[in-house]
């Protein structure tokens, strides 16, 4: 099963939108399977944004991803890490759909809530160095389930 990485920035924890983020993953079909608040260092956020170190905004990016705990998230789920890009919606806010995450949250790129994968091989490498420990295999009591 495909598996990616979602991660509410400090201005989504700051705001109170886990809950709101949570519930719209899970009501779209996708089983969470580890999460974690946590206040990463800089060396951490600096391994998570290394493709983005030559870019201007890097060190604004890494000390505001640093000034505030975040919301570190494995969903998984058929198509999730395609599905998850849609849900969260485009990266910059002007350019998001209303009733995408960011769409409906969001009015500027510096302060855009939350991250997501955006391939299986980003996601599982995201993964590995958020969640080191391993994440939860578990199976849901809807699969057994008798609808009538």
């Amino acid at each position: 099963m495909e598996r990616t990485y979602i991660m509410i920035k400090p201005d989504g924890v700051q705001r109170g939108l886990i809950g709101e983020i949570i519930k719209r993953f899970e009501q779209k079909g996708y089983k969470l399977i580890a999460m974690k608040l946590t206040a990463p260092g800089r060396a951490h956020m600096e391994q998570h944004y290394a493709d983005l170190a030559g870019k201007k905004f890097f060190p604004g990016l890494i000390e505001y991803m640093t000034s505030g705990p975040v919301c570190a998230m494995v969903w998984e789920g058929a198509n999730v890490v395609k599905e998850g890009r849609k849900m969260l919606g485009a990266t910059m806010p002007s350019e998001s759909a209303c009733g995408t995450i960011r769409g409906d949250f969001c009015i500027e790129v510096g302060r855009n809530v939350c991250h997501g994968s955006d391939s299986v091989d980003s996601a599982e490498k995201e993964i590995g160095l958020w969640f080191p420990e391993g994440v939860c295999a578990w199976d849901s009591c809807k699969s057994s389930w008798v609808y009538e």
